[in-house]
């Protein structure tokens, strides 16, 4: 009994809301139906992923279904583009709607119908006024509106125009049918809503059939009502549209009426997520497309490195609210690494490289070393690393004068490289401006794997990439794209908040040679930079492009700021 009780107690009030239902008799045939209903105007972004694990996970846990239901009423904004990222972005994130897909395009004979029938019972009419009358006539949160002249329309008048407007007679913007229901309520979206205009837009599945079309208040809920849904969930700037909701669900003649609840939107600091402005990042040019792996669309973030199981449990921290928050970007950030780290093959790359010589090591030598795939992964596997007496290191790995707590190399200390041996610094060679170019060294060869004779150990440890193995890449540093946790807050434009800093490309990195072989997909880690991601775009076979996904945290920051290193 205790446990039972701590497991109600860990439930969100939606999961409790569905056990009410279900434990009171209210879902019919016991069965939950629950839906995802993206409109295909634009790339799905993080919050949608919220959304989607709502959706389709409440109906995993209840043992019924999610439909997937595209609410495609403005063809003006809508393309087959748009509908095919959305069903990839949802199947990558492990969730498949089966045989229940549908449209909202689906259901524009009915909704016509049920539009017609609404005018010859007197509950609609076909409106004249402006866009501009329409705002002055609508009244204010403060203030009832008034009524159009046009409301007292005949029904016979009202059905001619609406069968006129059907029938491409009139320019766009002449008419709109309304609802009749009350200019003085309170509630702003109850005030004769609009229930069809006038677009002469070629739809994506309908083509041309339609020069009418439904609005989105009236197509939404009355598609909930056809397919049969049970609990329909949605964020809470649609709260205030709940009474047209269950207006449209309660209209003589449908049959099932669903009900709407709503929950906080996911929003998180640094991010925008509208998508309209989204979308003019891309047309501006700001970002290389809906996928750019600075975008907070779920197509950007998978070209980006992060896996769908991060995205779910990130979600999953954040929880089910009915209070909108702001979440910190460091969560987001925090769950990607949990992930990765996990799950990434450990990989050595040089980004800012100079040449390290091992003055005591055969000239003609090279030796393989085995090297852990994922220490935090027994099953990874291992694989051989080439070694010879030139290697790659890290800029940063040396010091002419070193500050206090430095554990890499200079004269006279010893390190030990990654797999291989320990090290000890004895001189070095610079360039005409005193730049390190090249740094000697003696190894033990005796430390073969880390451990010596003696016993002896070393606090600092370098990751290396051979000279004559080395490989070439692009390597794609990405970074916030707002330099703001809120975006426009100061100025009132997101623009002014743009990071310049969200993309550096390196050129000059050396990489292992298991690299060449690397494939979207995969996830890395280059040991201490952080998590990589070969870019689905723009890799080739032998000539991979890697994408940074989120950067390691560690001490090894702190120091580099004492340095003056980036």
């Amino acid at each position: 009994m205790e446990e039972t009780a701590k497991e109600l107690e860990a439930t969100n009030f939606l999961e409790k809301i569905i056990e009410d239902d279900l434990a009171n008799g209210r879902v019919p045939d016991g069965k939950i139906i629950t839906r995802f209903p993206p409109e295909p105007n634009g790339y799905l972004h993080i919050g949608h992923i919220k959304s989607i694990c709502i959706n389709f996970g409440l109906a995993q846990k209840y043992g019924g279904t999610c439909h997937l239901r595209l609410d495609d009423t403005n063809p003006a904004k809508e393309d087959v583009e748009y509908i095919d990222s959305i069903k990839r972005d949802i199947k990558w994130l492990g969730f498949d709607w089966g045989k229940h897909e549908y449209y909202a395009s689906d259901y524009y004979g009915q909704l016509y119908d049920i539009a017609v029938k609404l005018i010859r019972e007197g509950k609609a009419y076909v409106d004249s006024l402006t866009p501009e009358q329409m705002k002055e006539y609508r009244g204010s949160l403060t203030e009832p509106g008034r009524n159009s002249p046009d409301r007292d329309r005949s029904i016979d008048e009202n059905l001619r125009l609406f069968e006129e407007m059907r029938n491409g007679v009139y320019p766009e913007g002449k008419y709109l049918l309304r609802a009749k229901l009350d200019m003085a309520s309170p509630n702003i979206n109850m005030r004769d809503p609009a229930l069809y205009r006038i677009k002469y837009e070629t739809h994506p599945r309908t083509g041309d059939k339609w020069c009418i079309y439904p609005m989105y208040d009236f197509t939404h809920p009355i598609s909930d009502a056809i397919e049969n849904i049970t609990h329909s969930f949605c964020t809470l700037e649609f709260e205030d549209h709940r009474p047209a909701y269950d207006w449209a669900t309660s209209i003589d003649g449908i049959e099932h009426a669903p009900h709407q609840y709503e929950f906080a939107r996911l929003n998180i600091s640094y991010f925008v997520m509208s998508k309209r402005k989204l979308l003019q990042l891309v047309k501006l040019g700001i970002v290389d497309g809906w996928d750019d792996p600075r975008m907070p669309t779920i197509s950007g973030i998978r070209r980006r490195g992060y896996s769908p199981e991060s995205m779910k449990d990130f979600v999953g921290r954040v929880g089910v609210a009915k209070v909108e928050s702001v979440v910190d970007y460091s969560l987001l950030e925090f769950c990607v690494r949990e992930d990765l780290n996990k799950r990434a093959r450990r990989v050595m790359v040089v980004l800012d490289p100079i040449k390290l010589v091992i003055d005591n090591y055969p000239a003609d030598k090279t030796e393989m070393i085995e090297a852990d795939n994922n220490p935090e992964d027994p099953s990874a596997g291992k694989r051989l690393i080439p070694f010879s007496k030139e290697l790659y290191i890290e800029r940063e790995d040396f010091a002419i004068d070193p500050p206090k707590g430095y554990h890499r190399l200079y004269v006279g200390n010893e390190i030990r490289l990654k797999h291989a041996y320990y090290v000890t610094a004895s001189g070095y060679e610079t360039d005409s401006e005193g730049n390190v170019t090249v740094v000697h060294c003696n190894y033990d060869p005796e430390s073969r794997g880390g451990t010596t004779l003696d016993g002896r150990k070393v606090k600092g440890t370098s990751h290396w990439v051979s000279v004559k193995d080395a490989v070439s890449a692009e390597i794609r540093q990405y970074d916030k794209l707002f330099a703001s946790d809120n975006p426009g807050a100061a100025t009132g434009n997101y623009l002014d908040d743009l990071n310049p800093d969200s993309l550096t490309v390196l050129n000059g990195a050396k990489l292992e040679p298991s690299l060449l072989s690397a494939k979207p997909g995969e996830y890395l880690q280059f040991m201490r930079s952080g998590y990589y991601m070969a870019d689905s775009h723009d890799s080739k076979e032998g000539h991979p492009v890697f994408n940074r996904t989120v950067t390691l945290k560690d001490s090894w920051d702190k120091m580099k700021q004492k340095m003056g290193l980036k």
